[in-house]
């Protein structure tokens, strides 16, 4: 049963594997482990690596209720809170040497919105109301010093004056404003509505989500743009097919936490469209590809992408009742336990592989980009969504 593989795939792997990453001696977790599994315990920490990962953790205790977990989650709360908050010009700072000291001291706003999803996920296993503050003093600090009127600015300096984005920008074009930092100020944001309420962040919500409608989402290609100007123009042809596939299920679950109809019933109508045309033009059969270039797709098989793609098929079944959407999911399952978790003993999950299942060497197991964020979801989604299925 689907659900009962995902909680063993959390259980048996995912979480001791990011457990054997905990630094009891400098805090937080270990930042590197490269392809042929060899820890780098003396490599730089990325904060968004620690924030993912104490927002893993969280998220694993309020579901299985181990104290271990809690304790994991603790670790990475305090190694945010204590090191990698900046107390003069406020917010997180982009990366910490292994001792916690700031190495890149950017401010981004991809950034400030993972560690906002973090201590909210914090606090909602914990109770501790210092981190629900920290989280609100970053939603006001994005508010105050990252946008304009247009929408949401992305990179600064240390003492937030604006500078080129360097490290949300891919492709051969340097973007402005970026789909992704977008939809994750998205995620953190839902998270602190939820566990607070709070009426100014809803209304941030709904400004996001009118830059989705109106600024992100083509109607005619049935796609987000992925790389914008200031003022939210296309520079590039580039459909992000992982991001669309997670944008529909992230931007239904906020619409389900703000409960307004009239809303749910517009945007839906969107997400319907990026759960089809991704899996028109994505998903093969077996898997999903990871984007399309100026009409060249990507075939390779990113591991977030098909951690991302096993959530969004199941909301679109959900939504929707399609058949072919589970089917979707489940064949991409089956082709992660076949392809994408790596067998070797101390490992997790490959980073990538060909359309064809085979891992392609060099890139690293563990780095600031590489965690248990997206495939921990998963197993937490599908236990969540499928928990009195028959197929769960």
């Amino acid at each position: 049963m689907l659900v009962d593989e995902m909680k063993e795939e959390l259980e048996s792997h995912i979480i001791p594997f990011w457990m054997s990453l905990k630094d009891d001696i400098n805090g937080g977790y270990y930042g590197y482990m490269d392809y042929d599994l060899k820890l780098y315990m003396e490599h730089s920490k990325g904060v968004i690596l620690n924030s993912r990962i104490t927002w893993f953790f969280a998220n694993a205790y309020m579901r299985l209720k181990d104290e271990k977990l809690l304790s994991c989650a603790r670790h990475g709360y305090e190694f945010l809170r204590d090191k990698c908050i900046d107390r003069q010009f406020g917010g997180v700072y982009w990366e910490m040497d292994h001792k916690g000291n700031p190495i890149d001291t950017t401010k981004h706003t991809y950034n400030q919105a993972f560690a906002i999803y973090a201590l909210c996920a914090y606090y909602e296993a914990s109770g501790d109301e210092r981190a629900l503050e920290i989280a609100t003093e970053i939603y006001d600090l994005i508010e105050e010093k990252c946008t304009d009127e247009y929408g949401y600015l992305e990179a600064f300096t240390v003492d937030f004056r604006p500078q080129s984005n360097e490290k949300l920008s891919e492709n051969g074009v340097m973007a402005a404003k970026t789909m992704n930092t977008l939809l994750h100020v998205l995620e953190g944001y839902t998270q602190l509505y939820k566990v607070s309420g709070a009426k100014k962040v809803e209304e941030s919500i709904r400004r996001i989500l009118n830059i989705f409608e109106t600024k992100v989402y083509n109607p005619t290609l049935k796609r987000q743009e992925v790389f914008f100007d200031n003022e939210y123009n296309s520079i590039i042809d580039l459909h992000s097919y992982g991001h669309d596939i997670e944008t529909a299920w992230l931007v239904d679950r906020t619409l389900e936490i703000l409960d307004d109809p009239e809303l749910k019933k517009r945007l839906a109508e969107i997400t319907r469209e990026l759960t089809k045309q991704t899996y028109k033009v994505a998903f093969d059969g077996n898997s999903f590809a990871n984007e399309c270039e100026k009409g060249v797709v990507d075939t390779n098989r990113v591991w977030w992408v098909q951690a991302e793609a096993v959530v969004g098929f199941i909301n679109g079944w959900q939504a929707t009742g399609k058949s072919e959407y589970m089917e979707a999911a489940m064949s991409i399952w089956k082709f992660i336990k076949d392809k994408i978790i790596d067998k070797r003993d101390g490992s997790e999950w490959f980073w990538v592989v060909d359309k064809d299942g085979k891992p392609i060497g060099g890139e690293p197991i563990v780095e600031p980009w590489k965690c248990p964020y997206h495939n921990g979801r998963m197993c937490f989604e599908v236990m969540d969504r499928l928990k009195n299925d028959n197929r769960g």
